[in-house]
């Protein structure tokens, strides 16, 4: 295990059939904090029965599934997909799926002066455990990219610090403003309406529309709705009926290399790319 203990390993990543994939592990630090160790659980079965002390902070961001959290305090949360969970270093705690269930999830382990401050001032609070946040893939790459930033361990605290600053900034879940839904609809009609146009049908002006929906979701409108008309895509390729370019006009591209370009921007594949890559059904 390096220099992290493994007494520090198996709290973190219990013996269970899960699938381990660890993307960042150290144990060197800076004045503010360090970093600890993050990674990748699939198919997890949760902590428990047993609640356990961690010792740490740690941040779980649950990817698929749904279950429940309960600590010493009292305090127990249902959680689903799209919840992060704060663990807080000294408080007994417990989660997981329900019995005969797995989840997904991407964790991050840290400790240090910055975050006990950010707990004595209540940024991080054991009242408030757990936060809502959508899109799902956005906010795993804004914590997949601040573990893995930078060439030093103060570099890597600031980059967390700053996803989670953005991410507790987020609107609870259920509290989200009656504009958005509705603005989401219009960016995701078939028919492409101006931004300025769905601005003044959420009745708020094009500004303070772009800065409230990025706010809330993650993404810009603009961004929102070509990330939304590339998951079409995916779902046209996998029919497989329709040509690329065919594919492109549907989906309100101006040709087929502008659709490539973003798809690829987007997805990491080409649009053929992905579709090779796809089973092939006998």
């Amino acid at each position: 295990m390096g220099g992290l203990g493994k007494d520090m390993y198996d709290l973190v990543v219990p013996k269970t059939n899960a699938e381990s994939r660890i993307v960042y592990q150290s144990d060197t630090g800076s004045p503010l904090g360090r970093v600890t160790l993050a990674g990748f659980l699939k198919n997890h079965t949760g902590i428990g029965p047993n609640m356990r002390i961690l010792g740490s902070f740690a941040m779980v961001f649950l990817l698929h599934g749904s279950g429940q959290y309960r600590d010493a305090r009292g305090i127990r949360r249902d959680l689903v997909t799209g919840d992060l969970l704060l663990v807080f270093p000294d408080i007994p705690h417990t989660y997981g799926p329900p019995s005969g269930e797995t989840w997904d999830e991407f964790y991050v382990v840290f400790s240090g002066p910055v975050f006990d401050l950010w707990r004595k001032t209540k940024l991080l609070d054991p009242a408030a455990p757990v936060q809502h946040l959508e899109p799902v893939d956005y906010w795993l790459r804004r914590f997949d990219d601040a573990v893995e930033q930078g060439t030093d361990s103060l570099q890597r605290v600031c980059a967390l610090q700053h996803a989670l600053a953005d991410a507790f900034a987020q609107p609870s879940a259920g509290r989200a403003p009656a504009f958005l839904a509705k603005a989401k609809a219009l960016l995701e009609a078939e028919k492409e309406m101006a931004l300025p146009a769905i601005a003044r049908q959420v009745g708020l002006s094009y500004d303070n529309f772009r800065k409230q929906f990025t706010s809330l979701t993650g993404l810009p409108p603009a961004q929102y709705r070509a990330t939304r008309r590339i998951l079409k895509a995916c779902d046209l390729l996998v029919a497989g009926s329709l040509q690329v370019k065919e594919i492109a006009a549907q989906l309100g591209f101006c040709d087929e290399f502008h659709f490539s370009r973003r798809f690829k921007q987007v997805t990491g594949h080409s649009p053929r790319e992905y579709r090779r890559m796809l089973p092939k059904v006998r």
